[in-house]
């Protein structure tokens, strides 16, 4: 195909970018940010305010080798107490920090497995969110489910604290691919998990699919495919695995020789999202697809979309406060993650400080680019007139790249829009605008 031969000239099939789920990426993290730089942030949040929140739970009864997740492998539930009574001391000492009248409008549980907690540490993890914050005025609350490790009474717990949306991994059904991956999950698992929220009246369900995966071929996606639509989700997710072994030592376990290569990897992706398409779910940015009906389609109709870490969002909320080992908070000042290792953040939070490890200050270059990614990724054009806070340079960032690429972009000295064929090439154009090094070592392949 022609636009094909375009993409490849241009270094699709080459080219290692940042997701840009924030600008600077996580990559620019450093020490500086400590814990005073936090504690300074949060007391500056204003009276009246509303934020998120996130809760990171790392912990997995497996470790599938896919994933480059911060995660830990535990098979029993000895390590979960400590954990679950160390976030509720770091809720306690966040709260302690925040004005009286802050309002939590998003709640996301994610990790790891946030269902491998049993009914018990769920409900007294949700007592002292409620406790401290209260979860009466939650637009959503949504939380990472495994199939394989949950049941009715986590389901009913759960539900009865405002869970009103799931997301369910799945990555592929066929039996060969999850077995290479380390993630054996049944579509009768699957679908029996569905059913269950829908009982206990959870209708809004994420399910995240992968392509580029060991084995994957044109016929097993399609299937994977067919069988994700009869679980009829609201909104799915179809990531390109990132094959990074040198980051996640765990995918040393996966054969390379079994992986498409990456024209295939965009054949793949073609084929899953002209399915989709064709079955009435609209594109979201570059790999979410979502019924006219959930809040992501909404979003991106009214231009309210947004990125987090967590992918494509319709959350605008300045303040994402992370809790728990790991997870990364977002202030209109800068960004902050918590420490990465389980033992040294708990060790933080048990001496009585917060745990940030790492972090950045945004500068107004930063904030200025980072608008314009995000504009990018979201709608694949951006528009000077658009930034809130006007930047003298970003002109000549737009011009730059427009100039870059003659033949994908048009550009009118305000508002820069890739050609659709183009829009594949969204990340290399992202990074150039933010001037991110395209290295292999933490980034993932372009598609």
């Amino acid at each position: 195909m022609e636009h094909k031969t375009h993409l490849r000239r241009l270094g699709l099939f080459d080219a290692k970018v940042p997701r840009f789920t924030s600008y600077p990426p996580a990559n620019r993290f450093s020490g500086d940010i400590d814990v005073a730089t936090t504690q300074s942030w949060l007391t500056a949040t204003p009276h009246g305010s509303e934020v998120s929140l996130y809760i990171h739970i790392p912990f997995c009864r497996r470790l599938c080798y896919f994933c480059a997740c911060r995660t830990q492998g535990t098979k029993t539930d000895a390590p979960l107490e400590r954990y679950v009574r160390t976030l509720i001391a770091e809720i306690d000492m966040v709260r302690d920090q925040l004005p009286v009248d802050v309002t939590v409008r998003r709640l996301h549980f994610g990790g790891g497995t946030p269902t491998l907690l049993s009914p018990d540490y769920l409900t007294a993890l949700l007592d002292a969110l409620h406790g401290s914050f209260g979860l009466d005025d939650l637009d959503e609350f949504s939380v990472e489910i495994d199939p394989t490790e949950v049941d009715k009474a986590r389901i009913d717990v759960l539900a009865r604290y405002g869970m009103n949306r799931a997301s369910l991994g799945v990555q592929d059904f066929d039996p060969r691919v999850q077995k290479a991956i380390g993630r054996e999950q049944g579509f009768d698992t699957t679908r029996a998990t569905v059913d269950m929220l829908a009982e206990a009246g959870v209708d809004e369900v994420n399910i995240d699919l992968l392509y580029g995966l060991p084995f994957q071929t044109m016929g097993s996606l399609e299937k994977t495919i067919d069988q994700v639509l009869q679980l009829n989700a609201s909104r799915l997710a179809l990531y390109g695995y990132a094959h990074v072994p040198w980051v996640s030592k765990r995918q040393v376990v996966i054969p390379f020789e079994a992986l498409p290569d990456p024209e295939t990897r965009f054949d793949l992706f073609e084929r899953a999202q002209k399915l989709l398409l064709g079955q009435g779910y609209l594109q979201v940015g570059i790999d979410h697809f979502a019924r006219p009906h959930d809040g992501l389609a909404r979003a991106m109709i009214d231009r309210r979309l947004a990125r987090s870490f967590q992918g494509y969002t319709d959350d605008r909320v300045p303040r994402l406060i992370g809790l728990g080992a790991s997870s990364i908070s977002k202030y209109p000042e800068g960004y902050v993650q918590n420490q990465p290792a389980t033992a040294m953040y708990q060790g933080m939070i048990e001496a009585g400080r917060l745990a940030a490890a790492r972090g950045v200050v945004l500068t107004p270059e930063d904030c200025a680019r980072g608008a314009l990614i995000e504009q990018l990724m979201c709608y694949f054009d951006a528009s000077l007139s658009a930034l809130h806070d006007p930047y003298p340079a970003a002109g000549q960032w737009l011009a730059h790249l427009a100039d870059e690429y003659p033949e994908a972009i048009d550009f009118d000295g305000d508002r820069l829009s890739l050609r659709r064929w183009a829009r594949p090439l969204v990340r290399i154009m992202a990074a150039q605008l933010g001037q991110t090094r395209t290295t292999p070592d933490t980034y993932s392949a372009a598609i």
